[in-house]
């Protein structure tokens, strides 16, 4: 396997039909906290980019 072959494989999706309720859920609550994560992260870019304008604009 080169280099490009391996960055060209993608990672298998969770097979959710197998897991347990309690692993489902476990799951959710990963994915919820990464959501808010990003949300954060997208906050902080809107200020940024607020407050740069505001500085332009004077």
């Amino acid at each position: 396997m080169d280099w490009d072959e391996a960055l060209s494989r993608k990672p298998q999706p969770p097979k959710y039909d197998v897991m347990s309720i309690k692993d489902l859920e476990a799951r959710i609550a990963e994915l919820e906290a990464e959501i808010e994560t990003i949300r954060d992260v997208i906050r902080m870019k809107q200020d940024a980019r607020g407050a740069a304008a505001s500085f332009f604009k004077k």
